[in-house]
Formats: C-alpha cells, sequence, structure tokens
C-alpha cells in the first residue's frame, strides 16, 4: 500500500498563495498518477487537479484554472498544489490521492489510496 501525508495548508488571507505537499511511501512506484481533492463542510468531497505519471499532462477543476498548478517531484516521490489568488470559497480539507496506473483521473473512485488530508482556510 502507499502511504500519502499532506503538509502546507494553513490560514490565510483572500488572494494569498499556499503550496500544498502530498509525500508518499510504502509501496511506490514513482510515476503514479496523482490527484488532488477537496472537501468543503457540509459538501460533499469534489476533484481539484490530477497529474499523469510523468507530469506532462494536467486536469484542473474549472473554477481553479489559472490559479492552482499541480506538479511533481518523481525523484522525491511528492506532488505540490501551489495555490496563488485564494478565495474564501477556496475553504476546505485537501487530500491528496494516488492511483496505482500512470494516467490521471477526475474521478474519486478511481484512487486507491488517500491521505489524511490538511486543512486550508481562506479568510475574507
Amino acid at each position: 500500500q502507499v502511504q500519502l501525508v499532506e503538509s502546507g495548508g494553513g490560514l490565510v488571507q483572500a488572494g494569498g498563495s499556499l503550496r500544498l505537499s502530498c509525500a508518499a511511501s510504502g509501496r511506490t512506484a514513482s510515476n503514479y498518477a496523482m490527484g488532488w481533492f477537496r472537501q468543503a463542510p457540509g459538501r460533499e468531497r469534489e476533484f481539484v487537479a490530477t497529474i499523469s505519471g510523468s507530469g506532462s499532462l494536467t486536469n484542473y477543476k474549472d473554477s481553479v484554472k489559472g490559479r492552482f498548478t499541480i506538479s511533481r517531484d518523481n525523484a522525491k516521490k511528492t506532488v505540490y498544489l501551489q495555490m496563488n489568488s485564494l478565495k474564501p470559497e477556496d475553504t476546505a480539507v485537501y487530500y491528496c490521492a494516488a492511483r496505482y496506473v500512470t494516467t490521471r483521473s477526475t474521478i474519486e473512485k478511481d484512487y486507491s489510496a488517500w491521505g489524511q488530508g490538511t486543512q486550508v482556510t481562506v479568510s475574507s
């Protein structure tokens, strides 16, 4: 099994930036496809961004395009989510997830391993 640990969450003012990290360990291949999801209070978990195993292909939720960037360092087995121009509606617990294949997916059930989540709070 892959173990995933997120870090980098916190409290930031609207318009600010945060960078989330997700470190993988355990049964890992450095080129698993990875994704970021988020869950706001009272809402279902939703897709945010995904990246292919090579890092060359990405997808984003429409509302974060142009503000968030997903990237990866396969040598470090770490995936990042750079979040700029943050808005109060970005407030949520952010989860990283891994697929045991190299192809991206925006669908939650396609992911086999999940981190514990990191809280991001954006104040207005």
